[in-house]
């Protein structure tokens, strides 16, 4: 597959085409921020796909935790050279066409998660060098199995509202009344500011 070679990695970033190019971000900032060193301040997710893959995945692994406990075995003779082929496989097993019916955003998240499993046991290991590859190989899969299907979906933007952050009913209610007092206050101040200049 080539994916050792240095000038094949990141290829993907550079695509014409929007819905390859986020795929790719969204393997490349997953993997990033899920192999970030502790105490090291993570930026700001740079798009809307990446940010709400951040807070399922967070979300996921904090809901879920006993589901991940059994990766580390799946993975324990994962080598540098085997890490991409060996996710690769679990993930073609999970997308098999005879398995494979209507694609659910959940099994797309499942995707970027598991490579985030794989990417943290390999850094446990001391292969951080393999991580770029595994972001590659993981873009490379999107593009091909995922984008695909949901091109016709409105693309990433069903992802996006499916997993994005959403705000609750009190954080909506305490914003309708922060511009509500915004705009009393305003008028407050207009008020008192126009009667001030009539005398």
């Amino acid at each position: 597959m080539g994916l050792s070679d240095k000038s094949v990695i990141g290829r993907g970033l550079n695509s014409p085409d929007p819905l390859v190019r986020e795929a790719y971000l969204m393997a490349y900032d997953y993997i990033n921020y899920v192999t970030a060193k502790p105490g090291i301040p993570v930026g700001p997710a740079p798009s809307r796909a990446t940010a709400a893959l951040r807070h399922a995945g967070d979300e996921l692994l904090t809901r879920f935790p006993i589901f991940f406990r059994r990766w580390p075995r799946v993975f324990q003779d994962v080598t540098d050279r085997t890490a991409c082929s060996t996710l690769v496989s679990i993930l073609d097993e999970h997308f098999a066409p005879t398995r494979r019916r209507d694609l659910a955003w959940s099994a797309v998240l499942s995707v970027f998660v598991l490579s985030g499993q794989l990417a943290l046991h390999c850094q446990e290991r001391g292969m951080s060098d393999i991580l770029p590859q595994i972001q590659e190989c993981v873009g490379s899969y999107v593009e091909r199995v995922i984008c695909p299907e949901i091109r016709d979906r409105g693309g990433w933007s069903g992802f996006i509202s499916r997993f994005g952050e959403k705000q609750n009913l009190e954080d909506q209610v305490m914003k309708v009344c922060c511009w509500s007092l915004l705009l009393l206050s305003v008028g407050i101040i207009s008020y008192f500011v126009w009667t001030r200049r009539k005398t």
